[in-house]
């Protein structure tokens, strides 16, 4: 692959997108560093040049369309064409859906939904007439299965799935050489536990099991490397939960119910005044740069054999299917 790739991440300054980052740094990428917050983009511009690439910082909010255009009109001056474009910015609310205020839900699919849509429109905008070009979204299981107390960014993460499915075909229709993409996530330990806006009693945490953003990042860079495919799986929970909603739905409607609030909290109180990033970065020019990890070092594995089994089709299929079964063993014992 070559060293002089031409990369567009948003969602950079933190998280997955800040892991995402540095591995494509690795590879002498010149990246383009899309997110609002400027401490995170500042961090992310100098994991990017210590690992050998070359990095533009820019400031954006991906729920404005006119913002993601300059960004990657600025990107293409500074380096060249795109080569690949990598959606990965959202934010969200943690919550019962009767809890979330209207103008929250539509800020959550601003940026969560429309961000996706606005980076693809852009990329493709460049990518279609010069005949080359990938896009990865990062998805997640749960745009394939639903979980209490994450309305808005689950109806998010279906749209993008449903949207994407329809750009694909037309990609295919048109015999086009770019391609679309979705690397499926499962829990992965990143800062967003610390700055979402949650109305939950305790502090919130991902589902076990929980995957570090290193884990994450290979998954996408893979996912970039091989586009045709049309996703691909990161972490066993992503295997098993998308298997598991298509032939066992009702009975992780209960299962969800009845563990789905305490999973996704942690014994420690939830601080009142705890800042959040809907609305403004918490991580502002004068702010605290959060980095690619969250607060669960101690509970998150560094390696998922399942991604290695994602990428073997055949494999992954027989291997599924072994974990189904044995899940919806586990679902119904529970369920007694």
């Amino acid at each position: 692959m070559s060293t002089t790739q031409v990369v567009v991440i948003t969602g950079a300054s933190a998280g997955i997108g800040r892991a995402t980052a540095q591995a494509f740094g690795k590879r002498g990428a010149k990246i383009g560093l899309l997110a609002r917050g400027q401490a995170g983009l500042d961090g992310a511009k100098k994991d990017v040049e210590d690992a050998g690439g070359q990095a533009l910082a820019i400031p954006t909010d991906v729920s404005d369309y006119d913002q993601v255009e300059a960004a990657a009109a600025a990107v293409e001056e500074a380096f060249g064409p795109i080569d690949v474009w990598i959606n990965v910015a959202f934010t969200s609310v943690f919550a019962p859906f009767i809890d979330i205020k209207p103008k929250e839900f539509k800020r959550v699919t601003e940026v969560a939904y429309l961000g996706f849509v606005y980076g693809t429109h852009v990329a493709l905008s460049r990518m279609i007439p010069r005949g080359r070009g990938t896009i990865v979204q990062v998805g997640s299981a749960l745009g394939s299965r639903s979980i209490p107390l994450q309305s808005a960014y689950c109806g998010a993460k279906h749209a993008v799935d449903g949207f994407t499915s329809t750009i694909r075909t037309e990609l295919l229709h048109e015999k086009s050489n770019v391609h679309i993409t979705i690397a499926q996530m499962p829990a992965v330990n990143t800062p967003q536990f610390s700055w979402v806006l949650s109305r939950l009693p305790n502090h919130p945490q991902p589902v076990p099991p929980i995957y570090q953003p290193e884990v994450a990042a290979r998954g996408v860079v893979f996912a970039a490397d091989h586009p045709k495919r049309k996703q691909y799986w990161v972490g066993a929970s992503t295997v098993g939960t998308i298997f598991a909603n298509k032939f066992a739905a009702p009975l992780l409607d209960r299962y969800l119910a009845k563990t789905g609030y305490q999973s996704q909290q942690t014994n420690e109180k939830a601080k009142a005044d705890a800042p959040y990033n809907l609305w403004e970065p918490v991580d502002g020019g004068d702010g605290h740069d959060h980095g690619a990890h969250g607060v669960f070092d101690s509970k998150a594995h560094s390696i998922a054999p399942q991604l290695w089994f994602s990428h073997h089709v055949r494999l992954a299929t027989g291997g599924a299917f072994v974990g189904l079964g044995l899940a919806v063993l586990g679902v119904r014992r529970l369920l007694r």
